[in-house]
């Protein structure tokens, strides 16, 4: 049994269906859930990361976790695993807790968490996610318009699918244990770029509007706390080398190149229709 923590969002919805069509047994896991968000056959459970006390049901009976950066307890939960069996986790991280750990110390507390536990594991650290574009969508869809700051800086953007291509490989396979891998796109886009990427794919002009840092801090705070919208600002706009360089460590796992940021805006096109 594969569990799947945040079954519901970019990465674990693809997880459990690459899971769920290898035949392989699933319990998907989201604060929210019910049967009918998952695939038939797949057991979903509805439970909270940040109150480790309310896992067992979740975790039991399964030898393999994939987890995310959730809650404030990285060992309750790692103990829950544990007591339930669970031989395995993989860890979905940042590309930040590497490259900016003075800003990205949650992701790095669950990092060293997973290290220390005693379980076999595989940290995933992501770089930006295609999916952030669905933040366009609807000014996409009203006026044809895309605004982000730091247009023409470009950062190599994954696509969530291929980010759970290699989890499913890391739950699956014993060659990762004790891997870090970095999960970037094929090579950097510019937020202008990806606008034009998505008229594209509508066949339809989409006009890209630059906002200035402050504005786009002003956005951003909103619903970010205000250490995560500076470091978020930070690699947007003065991303490290590390930051602008595609990695190797899809092309390593899978055995094919990750997908292109256009590719993932043909296939989901009709949410900015």
């Amino acid at each position: 049994m594969f569990v799947v923590t945040g079954a519901t969002g970019n990465v674990g919805r693809a997880l459990v269906r690459m899971l769920t069509e290898a035949r392989l047994p699933v319990t998907a896991v989201a604060r929210h859930i019910t049967p009918a968000d998952v695939p038939p056959g797949v057991r979903a459970v509805a439970a909270d990361l940040a109150e480790p006390a309310g896992l067992g049901a979740a975790f039991d009976g399964a030898e393999a976790l994939f987890l995310l950066v959730a809650g404030e307890d990285p060992h309750g939960i790692l103990d829950a695993a544990k007591t339930a069996g669970i031989r395995k986790v993989v860890l979905l991280s940042s590309q930040g807790a590497g490259t900016r750990p003075e800003v990205y110390r949650h992701p790095g507390r669950f990092e060293a968490a997973v290290r220390e536990s005693g379980l076999d594991w595989t940290v995933l650290r992501s770089g930006g996610m295609a999916t952030n574009a669905f933040a366009w969508a609807e000014s996409i869809r009203t006026r044809r318009e895309a605004a982000a700051p730091f247009g023409d800086i470009g950062l190599p953007f994954v696509d969530p699918d291929d980010v759970a291509a290699v989890a499913a490989a890391a739950l699956r396979q014993g060659t990762h244990l004790g891997a870090t891998y970095t999960l970037t796109g094929p090579a950097p886009t510019t937020p202008r770029e990806r606008a034009a990427a998505i008229a594209t794919a509508l066949g339809e002009p989409v006009r890209f509007t630059e906002q200035t840092r402050e504005e786009a801090h002003e956005l951003m705070a909103r619903f970010m706390p205000l250490p995560v919208v500076e470091g978020t600002l930070a690699i947007l706009g003065e991303p490290t080398e590390d930051e602008r360089q595609a990695s190797p460590d899809i092309a390593h796992v899978l055995g094919r190149a990750p997908g292109t940021f256009a590719a993932w805006a043909e296939r989901n096109a009709a949410a900015f229709r």
